[in-house]
C-alpha cells in the first residue's frame, strides 16, 4: 500500500507529496484513470497512469496496424 487518499467535499483527491515525488508527477501532468470492475460490474479498483505513457503505448500498437492498412 503506497498511501491512503481522502476525497474532499469537492470530490477532489490529493496525492501526497511523497507519492507524487516517487511517481515523478509534476504540476500540469495529465493522468488517465483506468477502472477495474468486479463480477457485478461495480468498480473495485482505480489505476492512474500518466497520459503520455498511454499515448506512447497506443502509438506503438496502432502504428504497425495502420501501416498495413494504408
Amino acid at each position: 500500500m503506497e498511501a491512503v487518499l481522502t476525497v474532499d467535499s469537492k470530490g477532489q483527491i490529493l496525492l501526497p507529496k511523497e507519492l507524487r515525488e516517487k511517481a515523478n508527477i509534476k504540476t500540469g501532468d495529465r493522468l488517465v484513470a483506468i477502472t477495474g470492475c468486479d463480477e457485478n460490474g461495480e468498480v473495485c479498483c482505480l489505476i492512474l497512469v500518466k497520459a503520455e505513457l498511454i499515448d506512447e503505448k497506443l502509438r506503438s500498437i496502432l502504428s504497425p496496424m495502420l501501416k498495413e492498412v494504408l
